[in-house]
């Protein structure tokens, strides 16, 4: 068998998401720009997008080169991978009783009060072994690449004790080994009060500061920490006190806020320099002023609100203010169980009122700004990673929103390998 380590794609119908590799992330009026190459050729050398062009400008002997493998994609286009910037798909079962419960009226704060949401998931991640775990979340993994993702988020948040949510992160850091998808850990130790502090939480959230935190950066299981910063969980205050403390040990904050209340969370987000704030349903001007000029990436969470039937958060007001957004799939039991980024481009779209060019730019370079990863992933440039996907025959690029329930995606490149799907 030859080796190959040159991938050329060749007749690609239309390249998109192409930019210099010089851009962070895209903002306000710059969301829709979307760049493109009709009848185009791209080349890998390794994991490295090494070059694309027109058809006509290709230089023939690649064809003939030793260790070139070739692809002929006529009539098909070539998207960057999607980055998937917030999921919580490392868990054990699913809550689809909760979900009946949701259709009979009850709300996400009163199942919750009832001992489900996630605290009904702590439950079963603590009788779950760390090979079960593996093995369940690399079905979701592989499903997900599927789709068209190359590059996700996990958080912990299932534990809500220091060995659990430490089992959780050393799932997480297995699953960066067994797949091909590049991998960000995020640690979510408050992202509930367990039962037994019920009452008490200011004792828990110092459990987080003093030995959750601490043994997260002894073992190095986290790229960043988080915290459900949002009415009925954690106060802005204690958000502060934990995003210090994770700040102290190299853990760069990410923030669930506003998803049930104006809640304060945005703007500790801000003020602590986050990486994201995520959900944002409950947006007003105050938080949209706190978000201009910083560094923090507005990312909104679709699906939860879908499956939620909560209200939307303002993107286009957002976007008309000269902000960008980020689009994940939220992807857990509870909330949001489908890690479908192709479902969430459309639901940018049909939810939130984006062009699709906006919508493509929140799944995928912005997306990789919320990860701390847009300098190698989100776009399709010379020298970046060469993460991409291949669509079945398809009419334009509006058709991949457009047709939101089937899937476009037919072969995934992830760091120049063609992965079987």
């Amino acid at each position: 068998m030859p080796e190959f380590n040159k991938l050329l794609v060749i007749n690609i119908k239309s390249l998109a998401g192409i930019d210099n590799g010089e851009v962070a992330f895209r903002a306000g009026k710059e969301m829709s720009v979307f760049g493109s190459l009709e009848d185009a050729w791209l080349l890998t050398e390794g994991s490295i997008i090494s070059d694309f062009g027109h058809m006509s400008q290709l230089d023939g002997a690649l064809y003939d080169e030793p260790g070139v493998r070739i692809i002929d994609a006529r009539g098909r286009m070539v998207f960057p991978s999607f980055c998937d910037s917030h999921t919580h798909l490392v868990y054990a079962g699913s809550r689809e009783i909760e979900y009946v419960d949701k259709i009979k009226g009850l709300s996400y704060e009163e199942i919750a009060k009832r001992g489900g949401g996630i605290l009904n998931s702590a439950k079963r991640l603590h009788e779950a072994s760390e090979e079960e775990l593996t093995e369940q979340a690399l079905e979701r993994l592989n499903e997900i690449i599927a789709y068209g993702t190359g590059a996700v988020e996990i958080k912990s948040g299932y534990g809500l004790n220091t060995g659990d949510e430490l089992k959780m992160l050393r799932v997480i850091q297995r699953l960066r080994m067994l797949s091909p998808l590049t991998i960000k850990a995020t640690f979510l130790g408050a992202h509930a009060v367990p039962a037994e502090y019920k009452g008490k939480q200011g004792e828990y959230v110092d459990l987080i500061i003093n030995e959750m935190i601490p043994q997260v950066s002894a073992a190095n299981l986290a790229d960043y920490i988080d915290v459900f910063c949002d009415r009925g969980f954690f106060t802005p205050d204690e958000t502060e006190r934990i995003l210090m403390a994770g700040i102290k040990y190299g853990l760069r904050p990410k923030i669930h806020a506003n998803e049930l209340d104006y809640s304060g969370g945005i703007q500790v987000g801000v003020k602590y320099d986050a990486l994201s704030v995520d959900h944002l349903e409950y947006t007003g001007e105050e938080e949209i002023s706190a978000l201009k000029d910083s560094e923090t990436m507005p990312t909104l969470l679709p699906g939860a609100a879908f499956f939620l039937n909560m209200v939307h958060a303002p993107a286009r007001k957002m976007i008309e203010a000269g902000l960008p957004i980020a689009l994940a799939s939220d992807f857990n039991p509870g909330s949001s169980p489908s890690g479908n980024m192709q479902l969430i481009l459309s639901m940018g779209c049909i939810m939130f009122r984006m062009t699709p060019e906006e919508s493509f730019n929140a799944c995928t370079i912005n997306g990789a700004y919320a990860m701390g990863i847009s300098d190698q992933y989100g776009s399709i440039a010379r020298g970046k990673k060469a993460n991409f996907y291949i669509t079945k025959p398809i009419p334009t690029i509006e058709f991949m929103p457009y047709a939101y329930g089937s899937n476009k995606a037919e072969t995934a490149v992830l760091n120049g390998e063609i992965i079987n799907m």
